[in-house]
């Protein structure tokens, strides 16, 4: 998680004799390298694009399987190709589970219905997909949307929320800015500080600085949080119930760091090892046979060119797959 993990991977990198590139995939390579700004030293260059072109065959191999019905999800090429999985691991999945501090049990309003889909983006709860850039604060956006949601339902208006305000000011709680943090450590910052930041007054910066909290530019406020039990039933009910949800996933494989569009599901996938926080905002099923075609639509925050222009449809009902209703909670407000 931390840069100088980044930098030293780099390092070990520019020691190791990169194989010779396969020439077919220069076009290719060169492409990649502009559409996503990569600029290389001499050195770096060749091992950076042999990482690029295994993760290449490995992406082409999974969709071919795809095409012949072994798997309900495609990979697709993106801004991190270059990137090993321990690296990607490393840098983008900051979420630090810690034992949860005694919050609220959610407890299901009575005579809740529980819709067969949800999708709180149709209802004007969710902000558009953010990115994280190079720094582990997936906490800080996961965070910072379910409390975008719960505002919007308290004030009928949305505003986007400042991660930077997090990252920087939040440690006293127990979070570690770009190193990593957990949600519920978020939501206790924003009461113990009696207020967070707008985005617009706290721009996000993707690496730790000084607290720059301002109280007249605060914009939201929470009185605690409350966690939800750990089973996809209780998850279900808080998403129709409730709005946008924080919840932690396993996101280290390379399915996931590939994910392009369909129903993720990856048998590899742990539900006890959680590094990513993430924001659901719904959920739905497809296909005439809704039993292994359900799905929770879940928000990223590593931009828009990941995954489903930033979204990911994850299995519901499949045994808490990667987790899901393991850390799931809100913010009260």
């Amino acid at each position: 998680m931390h840069p100088s993990l980044f930098l030293a991977a780099l390092c070990l990198g520019i020691t190791t004799a990169a194989p010779q590139p396969d020439q077919s995939l220069d076009a290719h390579w060169s492409r990649w390298k502009a559409a996503h700004g990569k600029l290389y030293d001499e050195n770096e260059e060749g091992w950076r694009r042999a990482v690029w072109a295994k993760n290449m065959k490995m992406i082409e191999r999974h969709n071919q399987e795809y095409s012949q019905g072994k798997h309900s999800f495609t990979m697709a090429m993106n801004a991190f190709g270059d990137l090993t999985s321990e690296e990607f691991r490393q840098v983008m999945n900051g979420l630090k589970i810690q034992t949860r501090k005694e919050g609220n049990v959610f407890q299901a309003p009575p005579f809740a219905e529980t819709p067969s889909s949800v999708d709180w983006r149709e209802k004007g709860y969710v902000t558009p997909v953010k990115d994280q850039g190079l720094c582990g604060s997936c906490w800080a956006f996961s965070a910072a949307g379910a409390l975008e949601g719960q505002m919007f339902r308290k004030t009928s208006k949305l505003v986007s929320l400042s991660e930077q305000n997090l990252v920087d000011c939040s440690w006293s709680q127990g979070n570690e800015g770009c190193r990593g943090g957990l949600m519920d450590y978020a939501f206790q910052y924003v009461k113990d500080n009696g207020g967070l930041d707008s985005e617009e007054s706290y721009p996000y910066c993707a690496q730790d600085g000084s607290c720059k909290y301002k109280p007249e530019q605060s914009v939201a406020n929470d009185t605690g949080f409350t966690d939800i039990h750990q089973d996809e039933e209780s998850l279900m009910v808080a998403v129709a119930t409730v709005g946008p949800i924080s919840a932690a996933i396993d996101a280290s494989l390379d399915s996931f760091q590939f994910y392009h569009k369909g129903i993720y599901y990856d048998p590899n996938c742990s539900s006890e090892d959680l590094d990513h926080g993430i924001l659901v905002v719904g959920y739905d099923s497809q296909g005439e046979e809704p039993e292994n075609q359900k799905y929770w639509i879940v928000k990223n925050s590593w931009g828009t060119d990941w995954g489903m222009q930033g979204y990911i449809l994850m299995a519901k009902d499949r045994d808490n797959h990667c987790g899901i209703a393991t850390s799931a909670s809100f913010p009260t407000v």
